[in-house]
């Protein structure tokens, strides 16, 4: 949203652009996500980013173990580094949650997350580099 601003994207197409960039790969990662860890980890490489991966989703497990679908949405609604859509579809199919379940959660948070920078983005630094 950012560097939509910096470019001078309208603030609508920008919001519609950062949010389908979000939500398009979560549904592939809910259904994919550990077929293609098991098909990475059959090289060293692969094994080496795929527990990297693991590790750090599971640090984040943490929130959402202890929220449940709260955890979730604030894991992906907070738009911090290491959170957002990609990051709580990845914990949510290490966890083995449901796509019914995960996806609309997942959706909200983003919404939430693009609403959040496009107030940072648009509003506030817009005030700033007008």
């Amino acid at each position: 949203m950012l560097a939509a601003k910096l470019l001078s994207v309208p603030l609508g197409k920008a919001f519609i652009i950062c949010y389908l960039g979000n939500i398009v790969p979560i549904p592939f990662i809910l259904l994919f996500i550990r077929k293609i860890f098991r098909f990475l980890s059959k090289t060293k490489t692969g094994e080496k980013l795929v527990g990297r991966l693991e590790y750090h989703s599971k640090k984040k497990q943490e929130t959402v173990l202890r929220y449940e679908r709260w955890g979730l949405l604030a894991l992906v609604a907070i738009p911090l580094p290491g959170t957002g859509g990609w990051t709580g579809a990845l914990v949510a199919a290490l966890m083995d949650l449901r796509m019914k379940t995960s996806l609309p959660i997942i959706a909200a948070g983003v919404l939430i997350a693009d609403t959040l920078m496009a107030i940072v983005s648009y509003g506030l630094l817009g005030m700033i580099i007008g």
